[in-house]
C-alpha cells in the first residue's frame, strides 16, 4: 500500500492512522527509506528501549549538523542522557514548578484582561502563545524584547514540509538561533543571573562542564519544548471542549474534572504527534524484520488512537478512566515539563472556562493546522463569548 502522509487532512489525520493500524501498523517507506509504526504497543518499545531504538541524531556539533538538537536530552542516549537530565531536573520537579503558579496565573489574567470585554478574539495569538512563551523566557533569563523572535523560531522548526524552501528556512533558523544563544551563553558568562542557562553554565558532570553543543541543545530544547507544545495543549483543549456539548459547563461547575480532562485532550489531539527514532542492531517489530540503522518514526497520535489500548478510541471522554497515553512520550524520555505543561494548560483553562462564559469557536471559522508532522496545533482560534 502506499503511505499516504498524515498532511492529506491535516485537521483529521486519525482515519490515516487507522488504515495503517489496520493494514501496516508496521510500514517501510520506500520513498524516504524511514519506517512508520503505527500501533500503541509498537510505540510503547520504540519510545522506551533506548537500546534498542536510539535517540542520536548524528553528529554533535550543530554548526556542522545543522541540528541544534544533536548534543540535546531528546537526542542523547544513556549513559551521557541521565548525566544531562539530572542537571535540569531540579528545575522542573512538582514542587519547583508549582512556586511558579501564582506567575502564571498573575499572567494568564492580566492577558485575558485584555480581551475578555470584547466578545471575541484568536485565543491562540491572545493567551495560548504568550502565556508559555513568557513563562519559559523568563526561566531561561531571556529579555522580553526577544519573546516574537522564540515564536517564530519555534514554528519553523517544528514545521516539516518536503519543499527546498522549508530545508532553507530551517537552516537560516538554526544558524540565527545559534548565533542568538551562542551570545546569550558568552553574556551568562561574564555576568551570571538566577536563571536556567546560568544554572547550566555552572553545572558540572563527574568534574566537567557542559560542551557548548550541549548548552545549545538545552537552549533548543527548553525553548521549543517550553513553549510549542503547551501552546498546542491549550489550543487543542478549548477546541475539543468546544466541541462536545456541556463539556465546558460540567467542568465550570466541577473544577476537579479539569485534570482528567486535559489528560483526554492529551491523548485525543497529542500535541506532539511523532517522535524520531533509529535502529540499533537488526530488530522487528510484530513480525516485521527492520534492519540496523534505519530511521523510524513512532507516531504517537496513532498510538493514543488505538483500539487495542483504549476503549472507544475516536470520543472524547473527559470521564475516560483509563487513560495511559504517550503525549509526554514513555521511558527515560518521559518529557521533563511534562508537570510545567499541566500547570501551565490547567491555570489557563480554568480562567478562559470561567471568564469567557458562552465560549466557542467563532462562527464561520476556517481552522488550519500548523504546517507539521510533529506537532499537532492551529495556526488560530477564533473564539467568541458573551462579552462582559
Amino acid at each position: 500500500m502506499d503511505f499516504a502522509p498524515a498532511t492529506e487532512h491535516p485537521l483529521d489525520p486519525f482515519p490515516h492512522y487507522e488504515r495503517m493500524r489496520k493494514d501496516a501498523p508496521v510500514f517501510h517507506d520506500e520513498q524516504s527509506g524511514s519506517w512508520h509504526v503505527f500501533r500503541y504497543e509498537d510505540v510503547q518499545r520504540v519510545l522506551s528501549e533506548y537500546a534498542r531504538f536510539s535517540s542520536r541524531m548524528g553528529g554533535d556539533d550543530p554548526s556542522e549538523t545543522g541540528h541544534l538538537f544533536a548534543s540535546s536530552l531528546i537526542t542523547t542516549d544513556p549513559p551521557r542522557h541521565r548525566q544531562l537530565r539530572s542537571l535540569v531536573t531540579q528545575a522542573f520537579t512538582p514542587r519547583a514548578v508549582d512556586a511558579l503558579a501564582p506567575r502564571i496565573s498573575a499572567l494568564t489574567e492580566e492577558l485575558l484582561d485584555g480581551v475578555a470585554s470584547l466578545g471575541t478574539a484568536d485565543l491562540i495569538q491572545a493567551l495560548a502563545y504568550p502565556l508559555p512563551v513568557i513563562v519559559i523566557s523568563e526561566l531561561m533569563g531571556i529579555p522580553a524584547g526577544d519573546r516574537d523572535r522564540f515564536k517564530q523560531w519555534s514554528d519553523v522548526i517544528v514545521s516539516q514540509t518536503r519543499t527546498g524552501a522549508a530545508d532553507e528556512d530551517h537552516h537560516a533558523t538554526n544558524l540565527e538561533m545559534t548565533g542568538y544563544f551562542l551570545e546569550l551563553i558568552e553574556q551568562r558568562r561574564s555576568r551570571p543571573g538566577n536563571d536556567l542557562i546560568s544554572n547550566l553554565l555552572s553545572a558540572e558532570i563527574d568534574g566537567q562542564k557542559l560542551s557548548v553543543a550541549e548548552l545549545l541543545g538545552f537552549c533548543a530544547l527548553l525553548l521549543v519544548a517550553g513553549n510549542e507544545t503547551t501552546t498546542n495543549l491549550i489550543g487543542n483543549a478549548v477546541l475539543c471542549f468546544t466541541e462536545v456539548p456541556g463539556t465546558i459547563e460540567r467542568i465550570v461547575n466541577e473544577p476537579a474534572l479539569l485534570p482528567p480532562a486535559i489528560e483526554e485532550v492529551l491523548r485525543f489531539r497529542s500535541p506532539v504527534q511523532s517522535m524520531y527514532r533509529v535502529t540499533v542492531a537488526d530488530t522487528s517489530l510484530g513480525d516485521v524484520p527492520i534492519p540496523a540503522g534505519a530511521p523510524l518514526v513512532a507516531w504517537i497520535g496513532s498510538a493514543n488512537r488505538d483500539e487495542r489500548q483504549f476503549r472507544r478510541p475516536a470520543q472524547f471522554d473527559i470521564d475516560r478512566a483509563q487513560n495511559r497515553h504517550l503525549a509526554f512520550g514513555h521511558g527515560i524520555h518521559f518529557c521533563l515539563g511534562a508537570p510545567l505543561a499541566r500547570l501551565e494548560a490547567r491555570i489557563a483553562l480554568q480562567a478562559i472556562l470561567t471568564r469567557l462564559p458562552g465560549l466557542g469557536v467563532a462562527a464561520g471559522s476556517r481552522l488550519e493546522r500548523m504546517e507539521s508532522t510533529i506537532v499537532y496545533g492551529l495556526k488560530t482560534l477564533p473564539a467568541s463569548w458573551q462579552a462582559s
